[in-house]
């Protein structure tokens, strides 16, 4: 990591509003719309954060305009220094694979790619050199325990799968990761481990972390804390 990436914030939220048009299918409907709406939010170099709130309050919503998904109607995002929204199309996608990783509640790993595959799709944005994308993959993968990087994630288990979830998210060295829900679909000895992978591989690669969940056991898990209904603008 250069002096000015480490200079700034790895995230840096400022005024940011977002409100569904009136009957888009948003996550309330009706003629109101729905909106999130957050002041201020820093995040520091290689600090953890847990978000939370109600299901259905637009933490997931959250993360996608963080990731430059969805555009805010109004407000900034920076990750490391950079506004996010005001790159445009191919710009922005880089900018996103280069310095972000998503570790998504159901994976969201791709079919027909083995383990190792889908770790170096995700490198495919870097500025890693081609011919190093299948060591990296495989060394990151077996960090992670790992064993079977050819393998097609449907015949991993459930904790595995989520391990090929965190090296992907991993792969890049990004300054930011954004996890949604990652324990949602586990059960309780797997989620206390999951996140617990999760943790210490961002610790390990110097990324922050900002997890949103509704779970009341991650909780203890995080030393900052931060309520959506805390961090709304007036």
């Amino acid at each position: 990591m250069d002096k000015h990436r480490a200079a700034e914030n790895a995230l840096d939220i400022r005024d940011l509003r977002f409100r569904y048009p009136v009957d888009s299918g948003g996550p309330s409907g009706g003629s109101a719309g729905w909106s999130i709406s957050i002041a201020s939010l820093a995040v520091r170099p290689g600090e953890q954060v847990l978000l939370t709130a109600g299901s259905g309050r637009g933490k997931s919503t959250l993360l996608h305009l963080i990731a430059g998904l969805m555009d805010p109607s109004s407000g900034t995002v920076r990750i490391a220094g950079q506004d996010i929204h005001a790159l445009r199309g191919a710009a922005r996608d880089r900018f996103r694979g280069r310095h972000v990783g998503m570790i998504f509640q159901t994976f969201n790993l791709l079919h027909g790619f083995s383990a190792i595959e889908n770790v170096m799709a995700a490198l495919m944005f870097s500025e890693v050199p081609p011919g190093e994308h299948a060591g990296r993959a495989a060394d990151l993968l077996g960090r992670l325990g790992i064993e079977r990087a050819g393998a097609d994630p449907d015949r991993l288990s459930v904790g595995q799968q989520q391990r090929v979830a965190v090296a992907r998210a991993l792969a890049c060295d990004p300054v930011l990761v954004l996890a949604d829900e990652p324990t949602a679909s586990l059960d309780p000895q797997n989620a206390a481990a999951a996140i617990t992978l999760i943790q210490e591989a961002c610790r390990e690669k110097g990324a922050a972390l900002v997890c949103v969940s509704h779970d009341p056991a991650m909780a203890e898990r995080f030393e900052r804390r931060e309520s959506l209904d805390s961090l709304a603008s007036a």
